[in-house]
């Protein structure tokens, strides 16, 4: 019995694909939000790819919000800036590509809580064949924009506090 087991596991996975993704990680994730009283909150992490193939991310999964999203914010015609849903985020083969304030995140929006300073929790990356990479995100609400980047949230156009983004719809999506 043990070991037609055995032989049924070792079947199993090799059968199994092989994961698109083989090689990706994700580094200094961190959450916040602009205010305490925010119900929007956003993520940023450097996610690196040691593998020899291309991964795309293309949806985030979190229990802490009604919706999580991926975001990026463009320049409109008038040079304002605005955050706008995106279908996915590529993450070269022996690259990285980073979220950070001002640029990639992701979103999460109709927070279930406020987002405490130093909690944790989890973060799926759903990559475009359907396999899945869970990250531990830590709130931090006091750390400061990278260097150079200068921008925060709370200052895009019409996301004061990060409010407004459930009327971001008919934008790509996963």
């Amino acid at each position: 019995m043990i070991r037609t087991l055995s032989l049924a596991a070792f079947a199993a996975a090799f059968a199994m694909p092989a994961l698109a993704c083989d090689g990706f990680s994700v580094q200094d994730a961190y959450a916040r939000t602009s205010t305490a009283m925010s119900v929007s909150g956003a993520a940023f992490m450097v996610m690196q790819n040691t593998g020899g193939a291309d991964c795309r991310v293309v949806a985030a999964r979190s229990d802490i919000a009604d919706r999580t999203e991926l975001h990026t914010h463009i320049q409109d015609a008038n040079g304002v800036m605005q955050m706008r849903q995106v279908d996915g985020f590529d993450v070269p083969a022996g690259g990285e590509h980073a979220l950070q304030r001002g640029g990639d995140h992701v979103m999460f929006l109709g927070l279930h809580g406020t987002m405490e300073q130093g909690a944790e929790f989890p973060v799926t990356l759903v990559f475009a064949d359907g396999t899945e990479y869970v990250a531990t995100v830590t709130v931090d609400n006091e750390r400061q924009p990278m260097q150079g980047m200068g921008m925060q949230h709370g200052q895009m156009q019409g996301h004061g506090q990060m409010q407004g983004h459930g009327q971001m719809q008919g934008q790509a999506g996963n």
